[in-house]
């Protein structure tokens, strides 16, 4: 009964810890870039997209493909850097738990 008592008592502390990095990770910013910086998208730590910043000088007729494909890859940076940025603090947060395939802890 002992133990019973003691992980139920670190399963407490994790949701709290959790509940903080839940709080964190939607307050984080990320931004992503592409075209040397004509492009930047920003992420929330939750991946919504929170802003686009566009060079003018992609804002011509002619170069709407490029464009289209700058946010894309901008957009693609951004998420990975927050994947990153998430993948270190449930690092922190779970102590390199060996936790099963799948489960995400509420993120």
């Amino acid at each position: 009964m002992k133990d019973l008592g003691n992980l139920m008592k670190q399963a407490q502390e994790l949701q709290s810890r959790m509940a903080a990095v839940q709080a964190e990770l939607e307050a984080m910013e990320i931004s992503g870039r592409s075209g040397a910086g004509l492009v930047q998208v920003t992420l929330s730590g939750k991946g919504d997209m929170k802003a686009i910043v566009v060079d003018p000088s992609l804002m011509k007729p002619e170069e709407k493909e490029i464009l289209e494909d700058l946010v894309v890859a901008a957009h693609a940076d951004a998420r990975a850097k927050m994947e990153q940025a998430v993948a270190e603090k449930m690092k922190a947060v779970t102590g390199n738990l060996p936790l099963p395939p799948g489960f995400n802890l509420g993120l």
